[in-house]
């Protein structure tokens, strides 16, 4: 377990510090569970019965686009709790890589 406070805020209890990203990540996490769904499931007969068979093809490259976007959003919060980590943790530094990802 890390020795980090809960919800990344040095105010237990007078405010949620970051349990509402955490929300917002777990809920665009489980958006994504369900975008991945095949959409070849999902295919229905065509052509007055004459064909049984729709790639499904574009819809599933609309969702790829949306988990995308999603995953986007999932990393900027990633990042913004790593920031306050790495800030409720000084003086102490971490690494000069990381040092400089954080004075972004």
């Amino acid at each position: 377990m890390s020795q980090l406070p809960a919800f990344l805020t040095s105010n237990g209890g007078l405010n949620s510090g970051f349990m509402i990203p955490q929300y917002t990540a777990a809920a665009l996490v489980s958006e994504n569970k369900g975008l991945c769904h095949p959409s070849s499931v999902d295919t229905i007969a065509t052509s007055a019965g004459q064909e049984d068979h729709v790639s499904m093809g574009a819809w599933s490259a609309r969702k790829a686009l949306m988990v995308i976007d999603n995953v986007e959003k999932i990393l900027a919060i990633e990042l913004l709790m790593a920031c306050q980590a790495i800030d409720l943790q000084r003086p102490n530094t971490t690494t000069p890589p990381l040092e400089a990802i954080h004075k972004l």
